[in-house]
C-alpha cells in the first residue's frame, strides 16, 4: 500500500469535503485572487481556511501529518493554470490544491529550464536503454488496453484502496478540465507507459505516469520525463514542471537530478535550485 495509498486516502478527504451538489451550496462561483469564474469555491468569498482538507498522514515524510486547501474546477484555461501554479497549486482530477501542512514547509514546486536542460549520466543511460520505446502524442482517451496497464501498475505497488472499475479510472486519470496531453510508451505493438501532463502557456505540467512494471528495468518513469523534456524544447515551451520536491523523501528525491531546475519561493517567485 504505502504511498499510492495514503495519496489517495488524502485526494479522496479533499473530494468529500468539496460537495459536488452545488444546489446544496449556499456560495456562488468565485476564484482565486479575484479572477473570473473559474473555480469553484463552497464560500460566498475565497476564503483558503474553510477549503483545507482534514490532516492526513503524510505520504512522503513519515511521522508527519499534511493537508491541502483545494478546489473543483469546472474549466481552467492554460493561462489561469499558469497562475494557479505560480501560486503553488496541482491538478489531480477535477481538484486544483495546494499543501496546507500545520508544521511542514517540505513541498517544493519545481520546473526544469527546458533551454538549458542537459542529460547527467545516469540519464544518458536511461535513455540510451529506452531508444527503442516510441512515444506517440495526443488526446486523453481511456481505453481496455490502458485500463489493463493500470491495472498491472497498481497491482505492483500492492495497493487494496483504489477503486478497480474502469469508470474509477477514467475519472481519476481522464476528466481533465484544462488542456491535456497523452504521452504513449510502446515497445513494438505493447503499450508499456502512459503519461499524462497539461498543457499551460509556458510549459507542460506533469499529472501522473503508470506503466507495465514487467518494464521497470528501463526506468519509464525518468524515461518519460526525458522525453516530454524534449517535446516541450521542439514545441518552444520554456518550462516542465515536475509537481511537488520534497527534501528527504526518496519517492520525489529523482525530481532534483532534472537540471538545470528552479523552485517556488515562499513569496511567489521562482529561484534556482540548490539541493
Amino acid at each position: 500500500m504505502g504511498l499510492m495509498a495514503d495519496r489517495r486516502r488524502h485526494d479522496n478527504a479533499i473530494k468529500e469535503s468539496l460537495s459536488t451538489d452545488r444546489s446544496t451550496q449556499a456560495g456562488s462561483w468565485c476564484a482565486v485572487e479575484d479572477d473570473d469564474s473559474l473555480v469553484w469555491s463552497p464560500q460566498a468569498e475565497y476564503d483558503r481556511l474553510r477549503n483545507v482538507s482534514p490532516d492526513a498522514p503524510c505520504p512522503y515524510l513519515s511521522g508527519v501529518f499534511w493537508r491541502s486547501e483545494a478546489y473543483w474546477a469546472d474549466s481552467l484555461d492554460p493561462e489561469f493554470h499558469d497562475r494557479l501554479m505560480s501560486r503553488g497549486f496541482r491538478r489531480s482530477g477535477s481538484i486544483v490544491y495546494r499543501p496546507r501542512c500545520r508544521k511542514c514547509r517540505a513541498c517544493l514546486s519545481l520546473r526544469v529550464i527546458v533551454d538549458r536542460f542537459r542529460l547527467s549520466r545516469s540519464q544518458r543511460r536511461v535513455a540510451g536503454k529506452g531508444a527503442n520505446v516510441r512515444m506517440e502524442v495526443g488526446k486523453p482517451e481511456p481505453t481496455e488496453e490502458k485500463f489493463q496497464l493500470f491495472q498491472q501498475y497498481l497491482n505492483s505497488q500492492h495497493d487494496a484502496t483504489m477503486a478497480r472499475t474502469y469508470e474509477s479510472f477514467a475519472e481519476f486519470l481522464y476528466g481533465s478540465p484544462t488542456e491535456t496531453l497523452e504521452f504513449s510508451y510502446r515497445l513494438g505493438k505493447r503499450l508499456i507507459g502512459v503519461s499524462i501532463a497539461d498543457h499551460c502557456t509556458t510549459g507542460l505540467s506533469s499529472v501522473y505516469m503508470y506503466f507495465d512494471p514487467d518494464h521497470a528495468h528501463l526506468s519509464l518513469g525518468t524515461l518519460s520525463a526525458i522525453r516530454e523534456i524534449a517535446y516541450c524544447h521542439v514545441q518552444d515551451l520554456p518550462y516542465y514542471y515536475l509537481g511537488y520536491y520534497i527534501a528527504g523523501s526518496r519517492k520525489m528525491d529523482y525530481k532534483a537530478r532534472f537540471r538545470p531546475n528552479e523552485v517556488l519561493a515562499a513569496e511567489g517567485t521562482w529561484v534556482p535550485f540548490r539541493k
